[in-house]
């Protein structure tokens, strides 16, 4: 049968269209799975130490050496581990827990009311701890919404003050574009706000590398310090500090960390 040239070039373009559509489809349909996958870590958070471990190394499965002074074991969870057995950690030896709450001003644990009563329930003394991103929005802000969200203060001599995780910028330069003097003020800005809505300021948990280079003020004299160093010994302390009160020195299996100090005084600290 007989066809006419016009009819196979039409037959033609259609076919180099339904090519081309397929493509455009296929290429959408992978930028969109990119997506996707970047907005689900964004929701998943970070948990207190990530970019510390991931810019500083160290040994993750270090065992401190005996310590001179009395010392008593906690742990800090996150979303990441979701439902956990505090029985099976308490019977292990850990009696405080930190428990992540909030991150910027846009996004709260799903896991944090189980895991923060939880942990009360087993016996632990417990705390909540917010993951601060400086260039989103101002400390003020960020600190009203922790405390909003889980991160306040009671004296019932079982919930310790809330913490500040303040750490490498997970999306971008590391002291968040801000210089040393701006990022003081941040911090500034969300230790005497939680100060004025808790009673209490806030530990602030970094690592001695990034406090120095991106901070390097003073906040010993008010600010509780929680240092992370995953090494059998502790290391130079950040500017500001002459001694710490919890030390994270493992993240295996979970982030491990010794208050400095004796029961009785971990309880104090938590009696305000």
């Amino acid at each position: 049968m007989h066809r006419s040239r016009g009819s196979g070039r039409a037959r033609a373009l259609t076919f180099a269209l339904s090519a081309l559509f397929g493509t455009v489809l296929l290429l959408g349909t992978s930028a969109q799975a990119v997506d996707t996958s970047t907005q689900r870590r964004e929701r998943a958070g970070h948990a207190m130490g990530s970019q510390i471990r991931e810019r500083e190394g160290g040994d993750p499965s270090a065992a401190p050496v005996t310590a001179r002074n009395p010392s008593v074991r906690g742990m800090d969870v996150s979303g990441h581990q979701n439902w956990v057995n505090w029985r099976h950690w308490w019977n292990e030896g850990m009696r405080f827990a930190y428990v992540k709450a909030t991150e910027g001003t846009g996004y709260t644990s799903p896991d944090f009311n189980h895991q923060y009563t939880g942990s009360y329930k087993v016996g632990m003394i417990r705390g909540a701890y917010h993951f601060a991103l400086p260039d989103r929005s101002s400390g003020a802000a960020q600190a009203r919404y922790f405390v909003n969200n889980g991160g306040g203060w009671s004296a019932d001599g079982r919930t310790l003050p809330g913490a500040l995780d303040i750490e490498y910028n997970p999306y971008g330069p590391i002291c968040y574009g801000k210089s040393r003097g701006a990022m003081a003020d941040w911090i500034r800005d969300f230790s005497d706000t939680y100060q004025r809505l808790t009673g209490r300021y806030p530990a602030i948990y970094t690592s001695t590398s990034w406090w120095n280079e991106c901070v390097r003020a003073d906040f010993g004299s008010t600010n509780p310090l929680w240092v992370a160093r995953y090494n059998d010994y502790i290391g130079p302390l950040p500017h500001g500090w002459g001694f710490h009160t919890f030390w994270q020195y493992t993240s295996s299996p979970l982030d491990k960390n010794l208050f400095n100090g004796s029961y009785e005084q971990l309880r104090r600290l938590a009696r305000g």
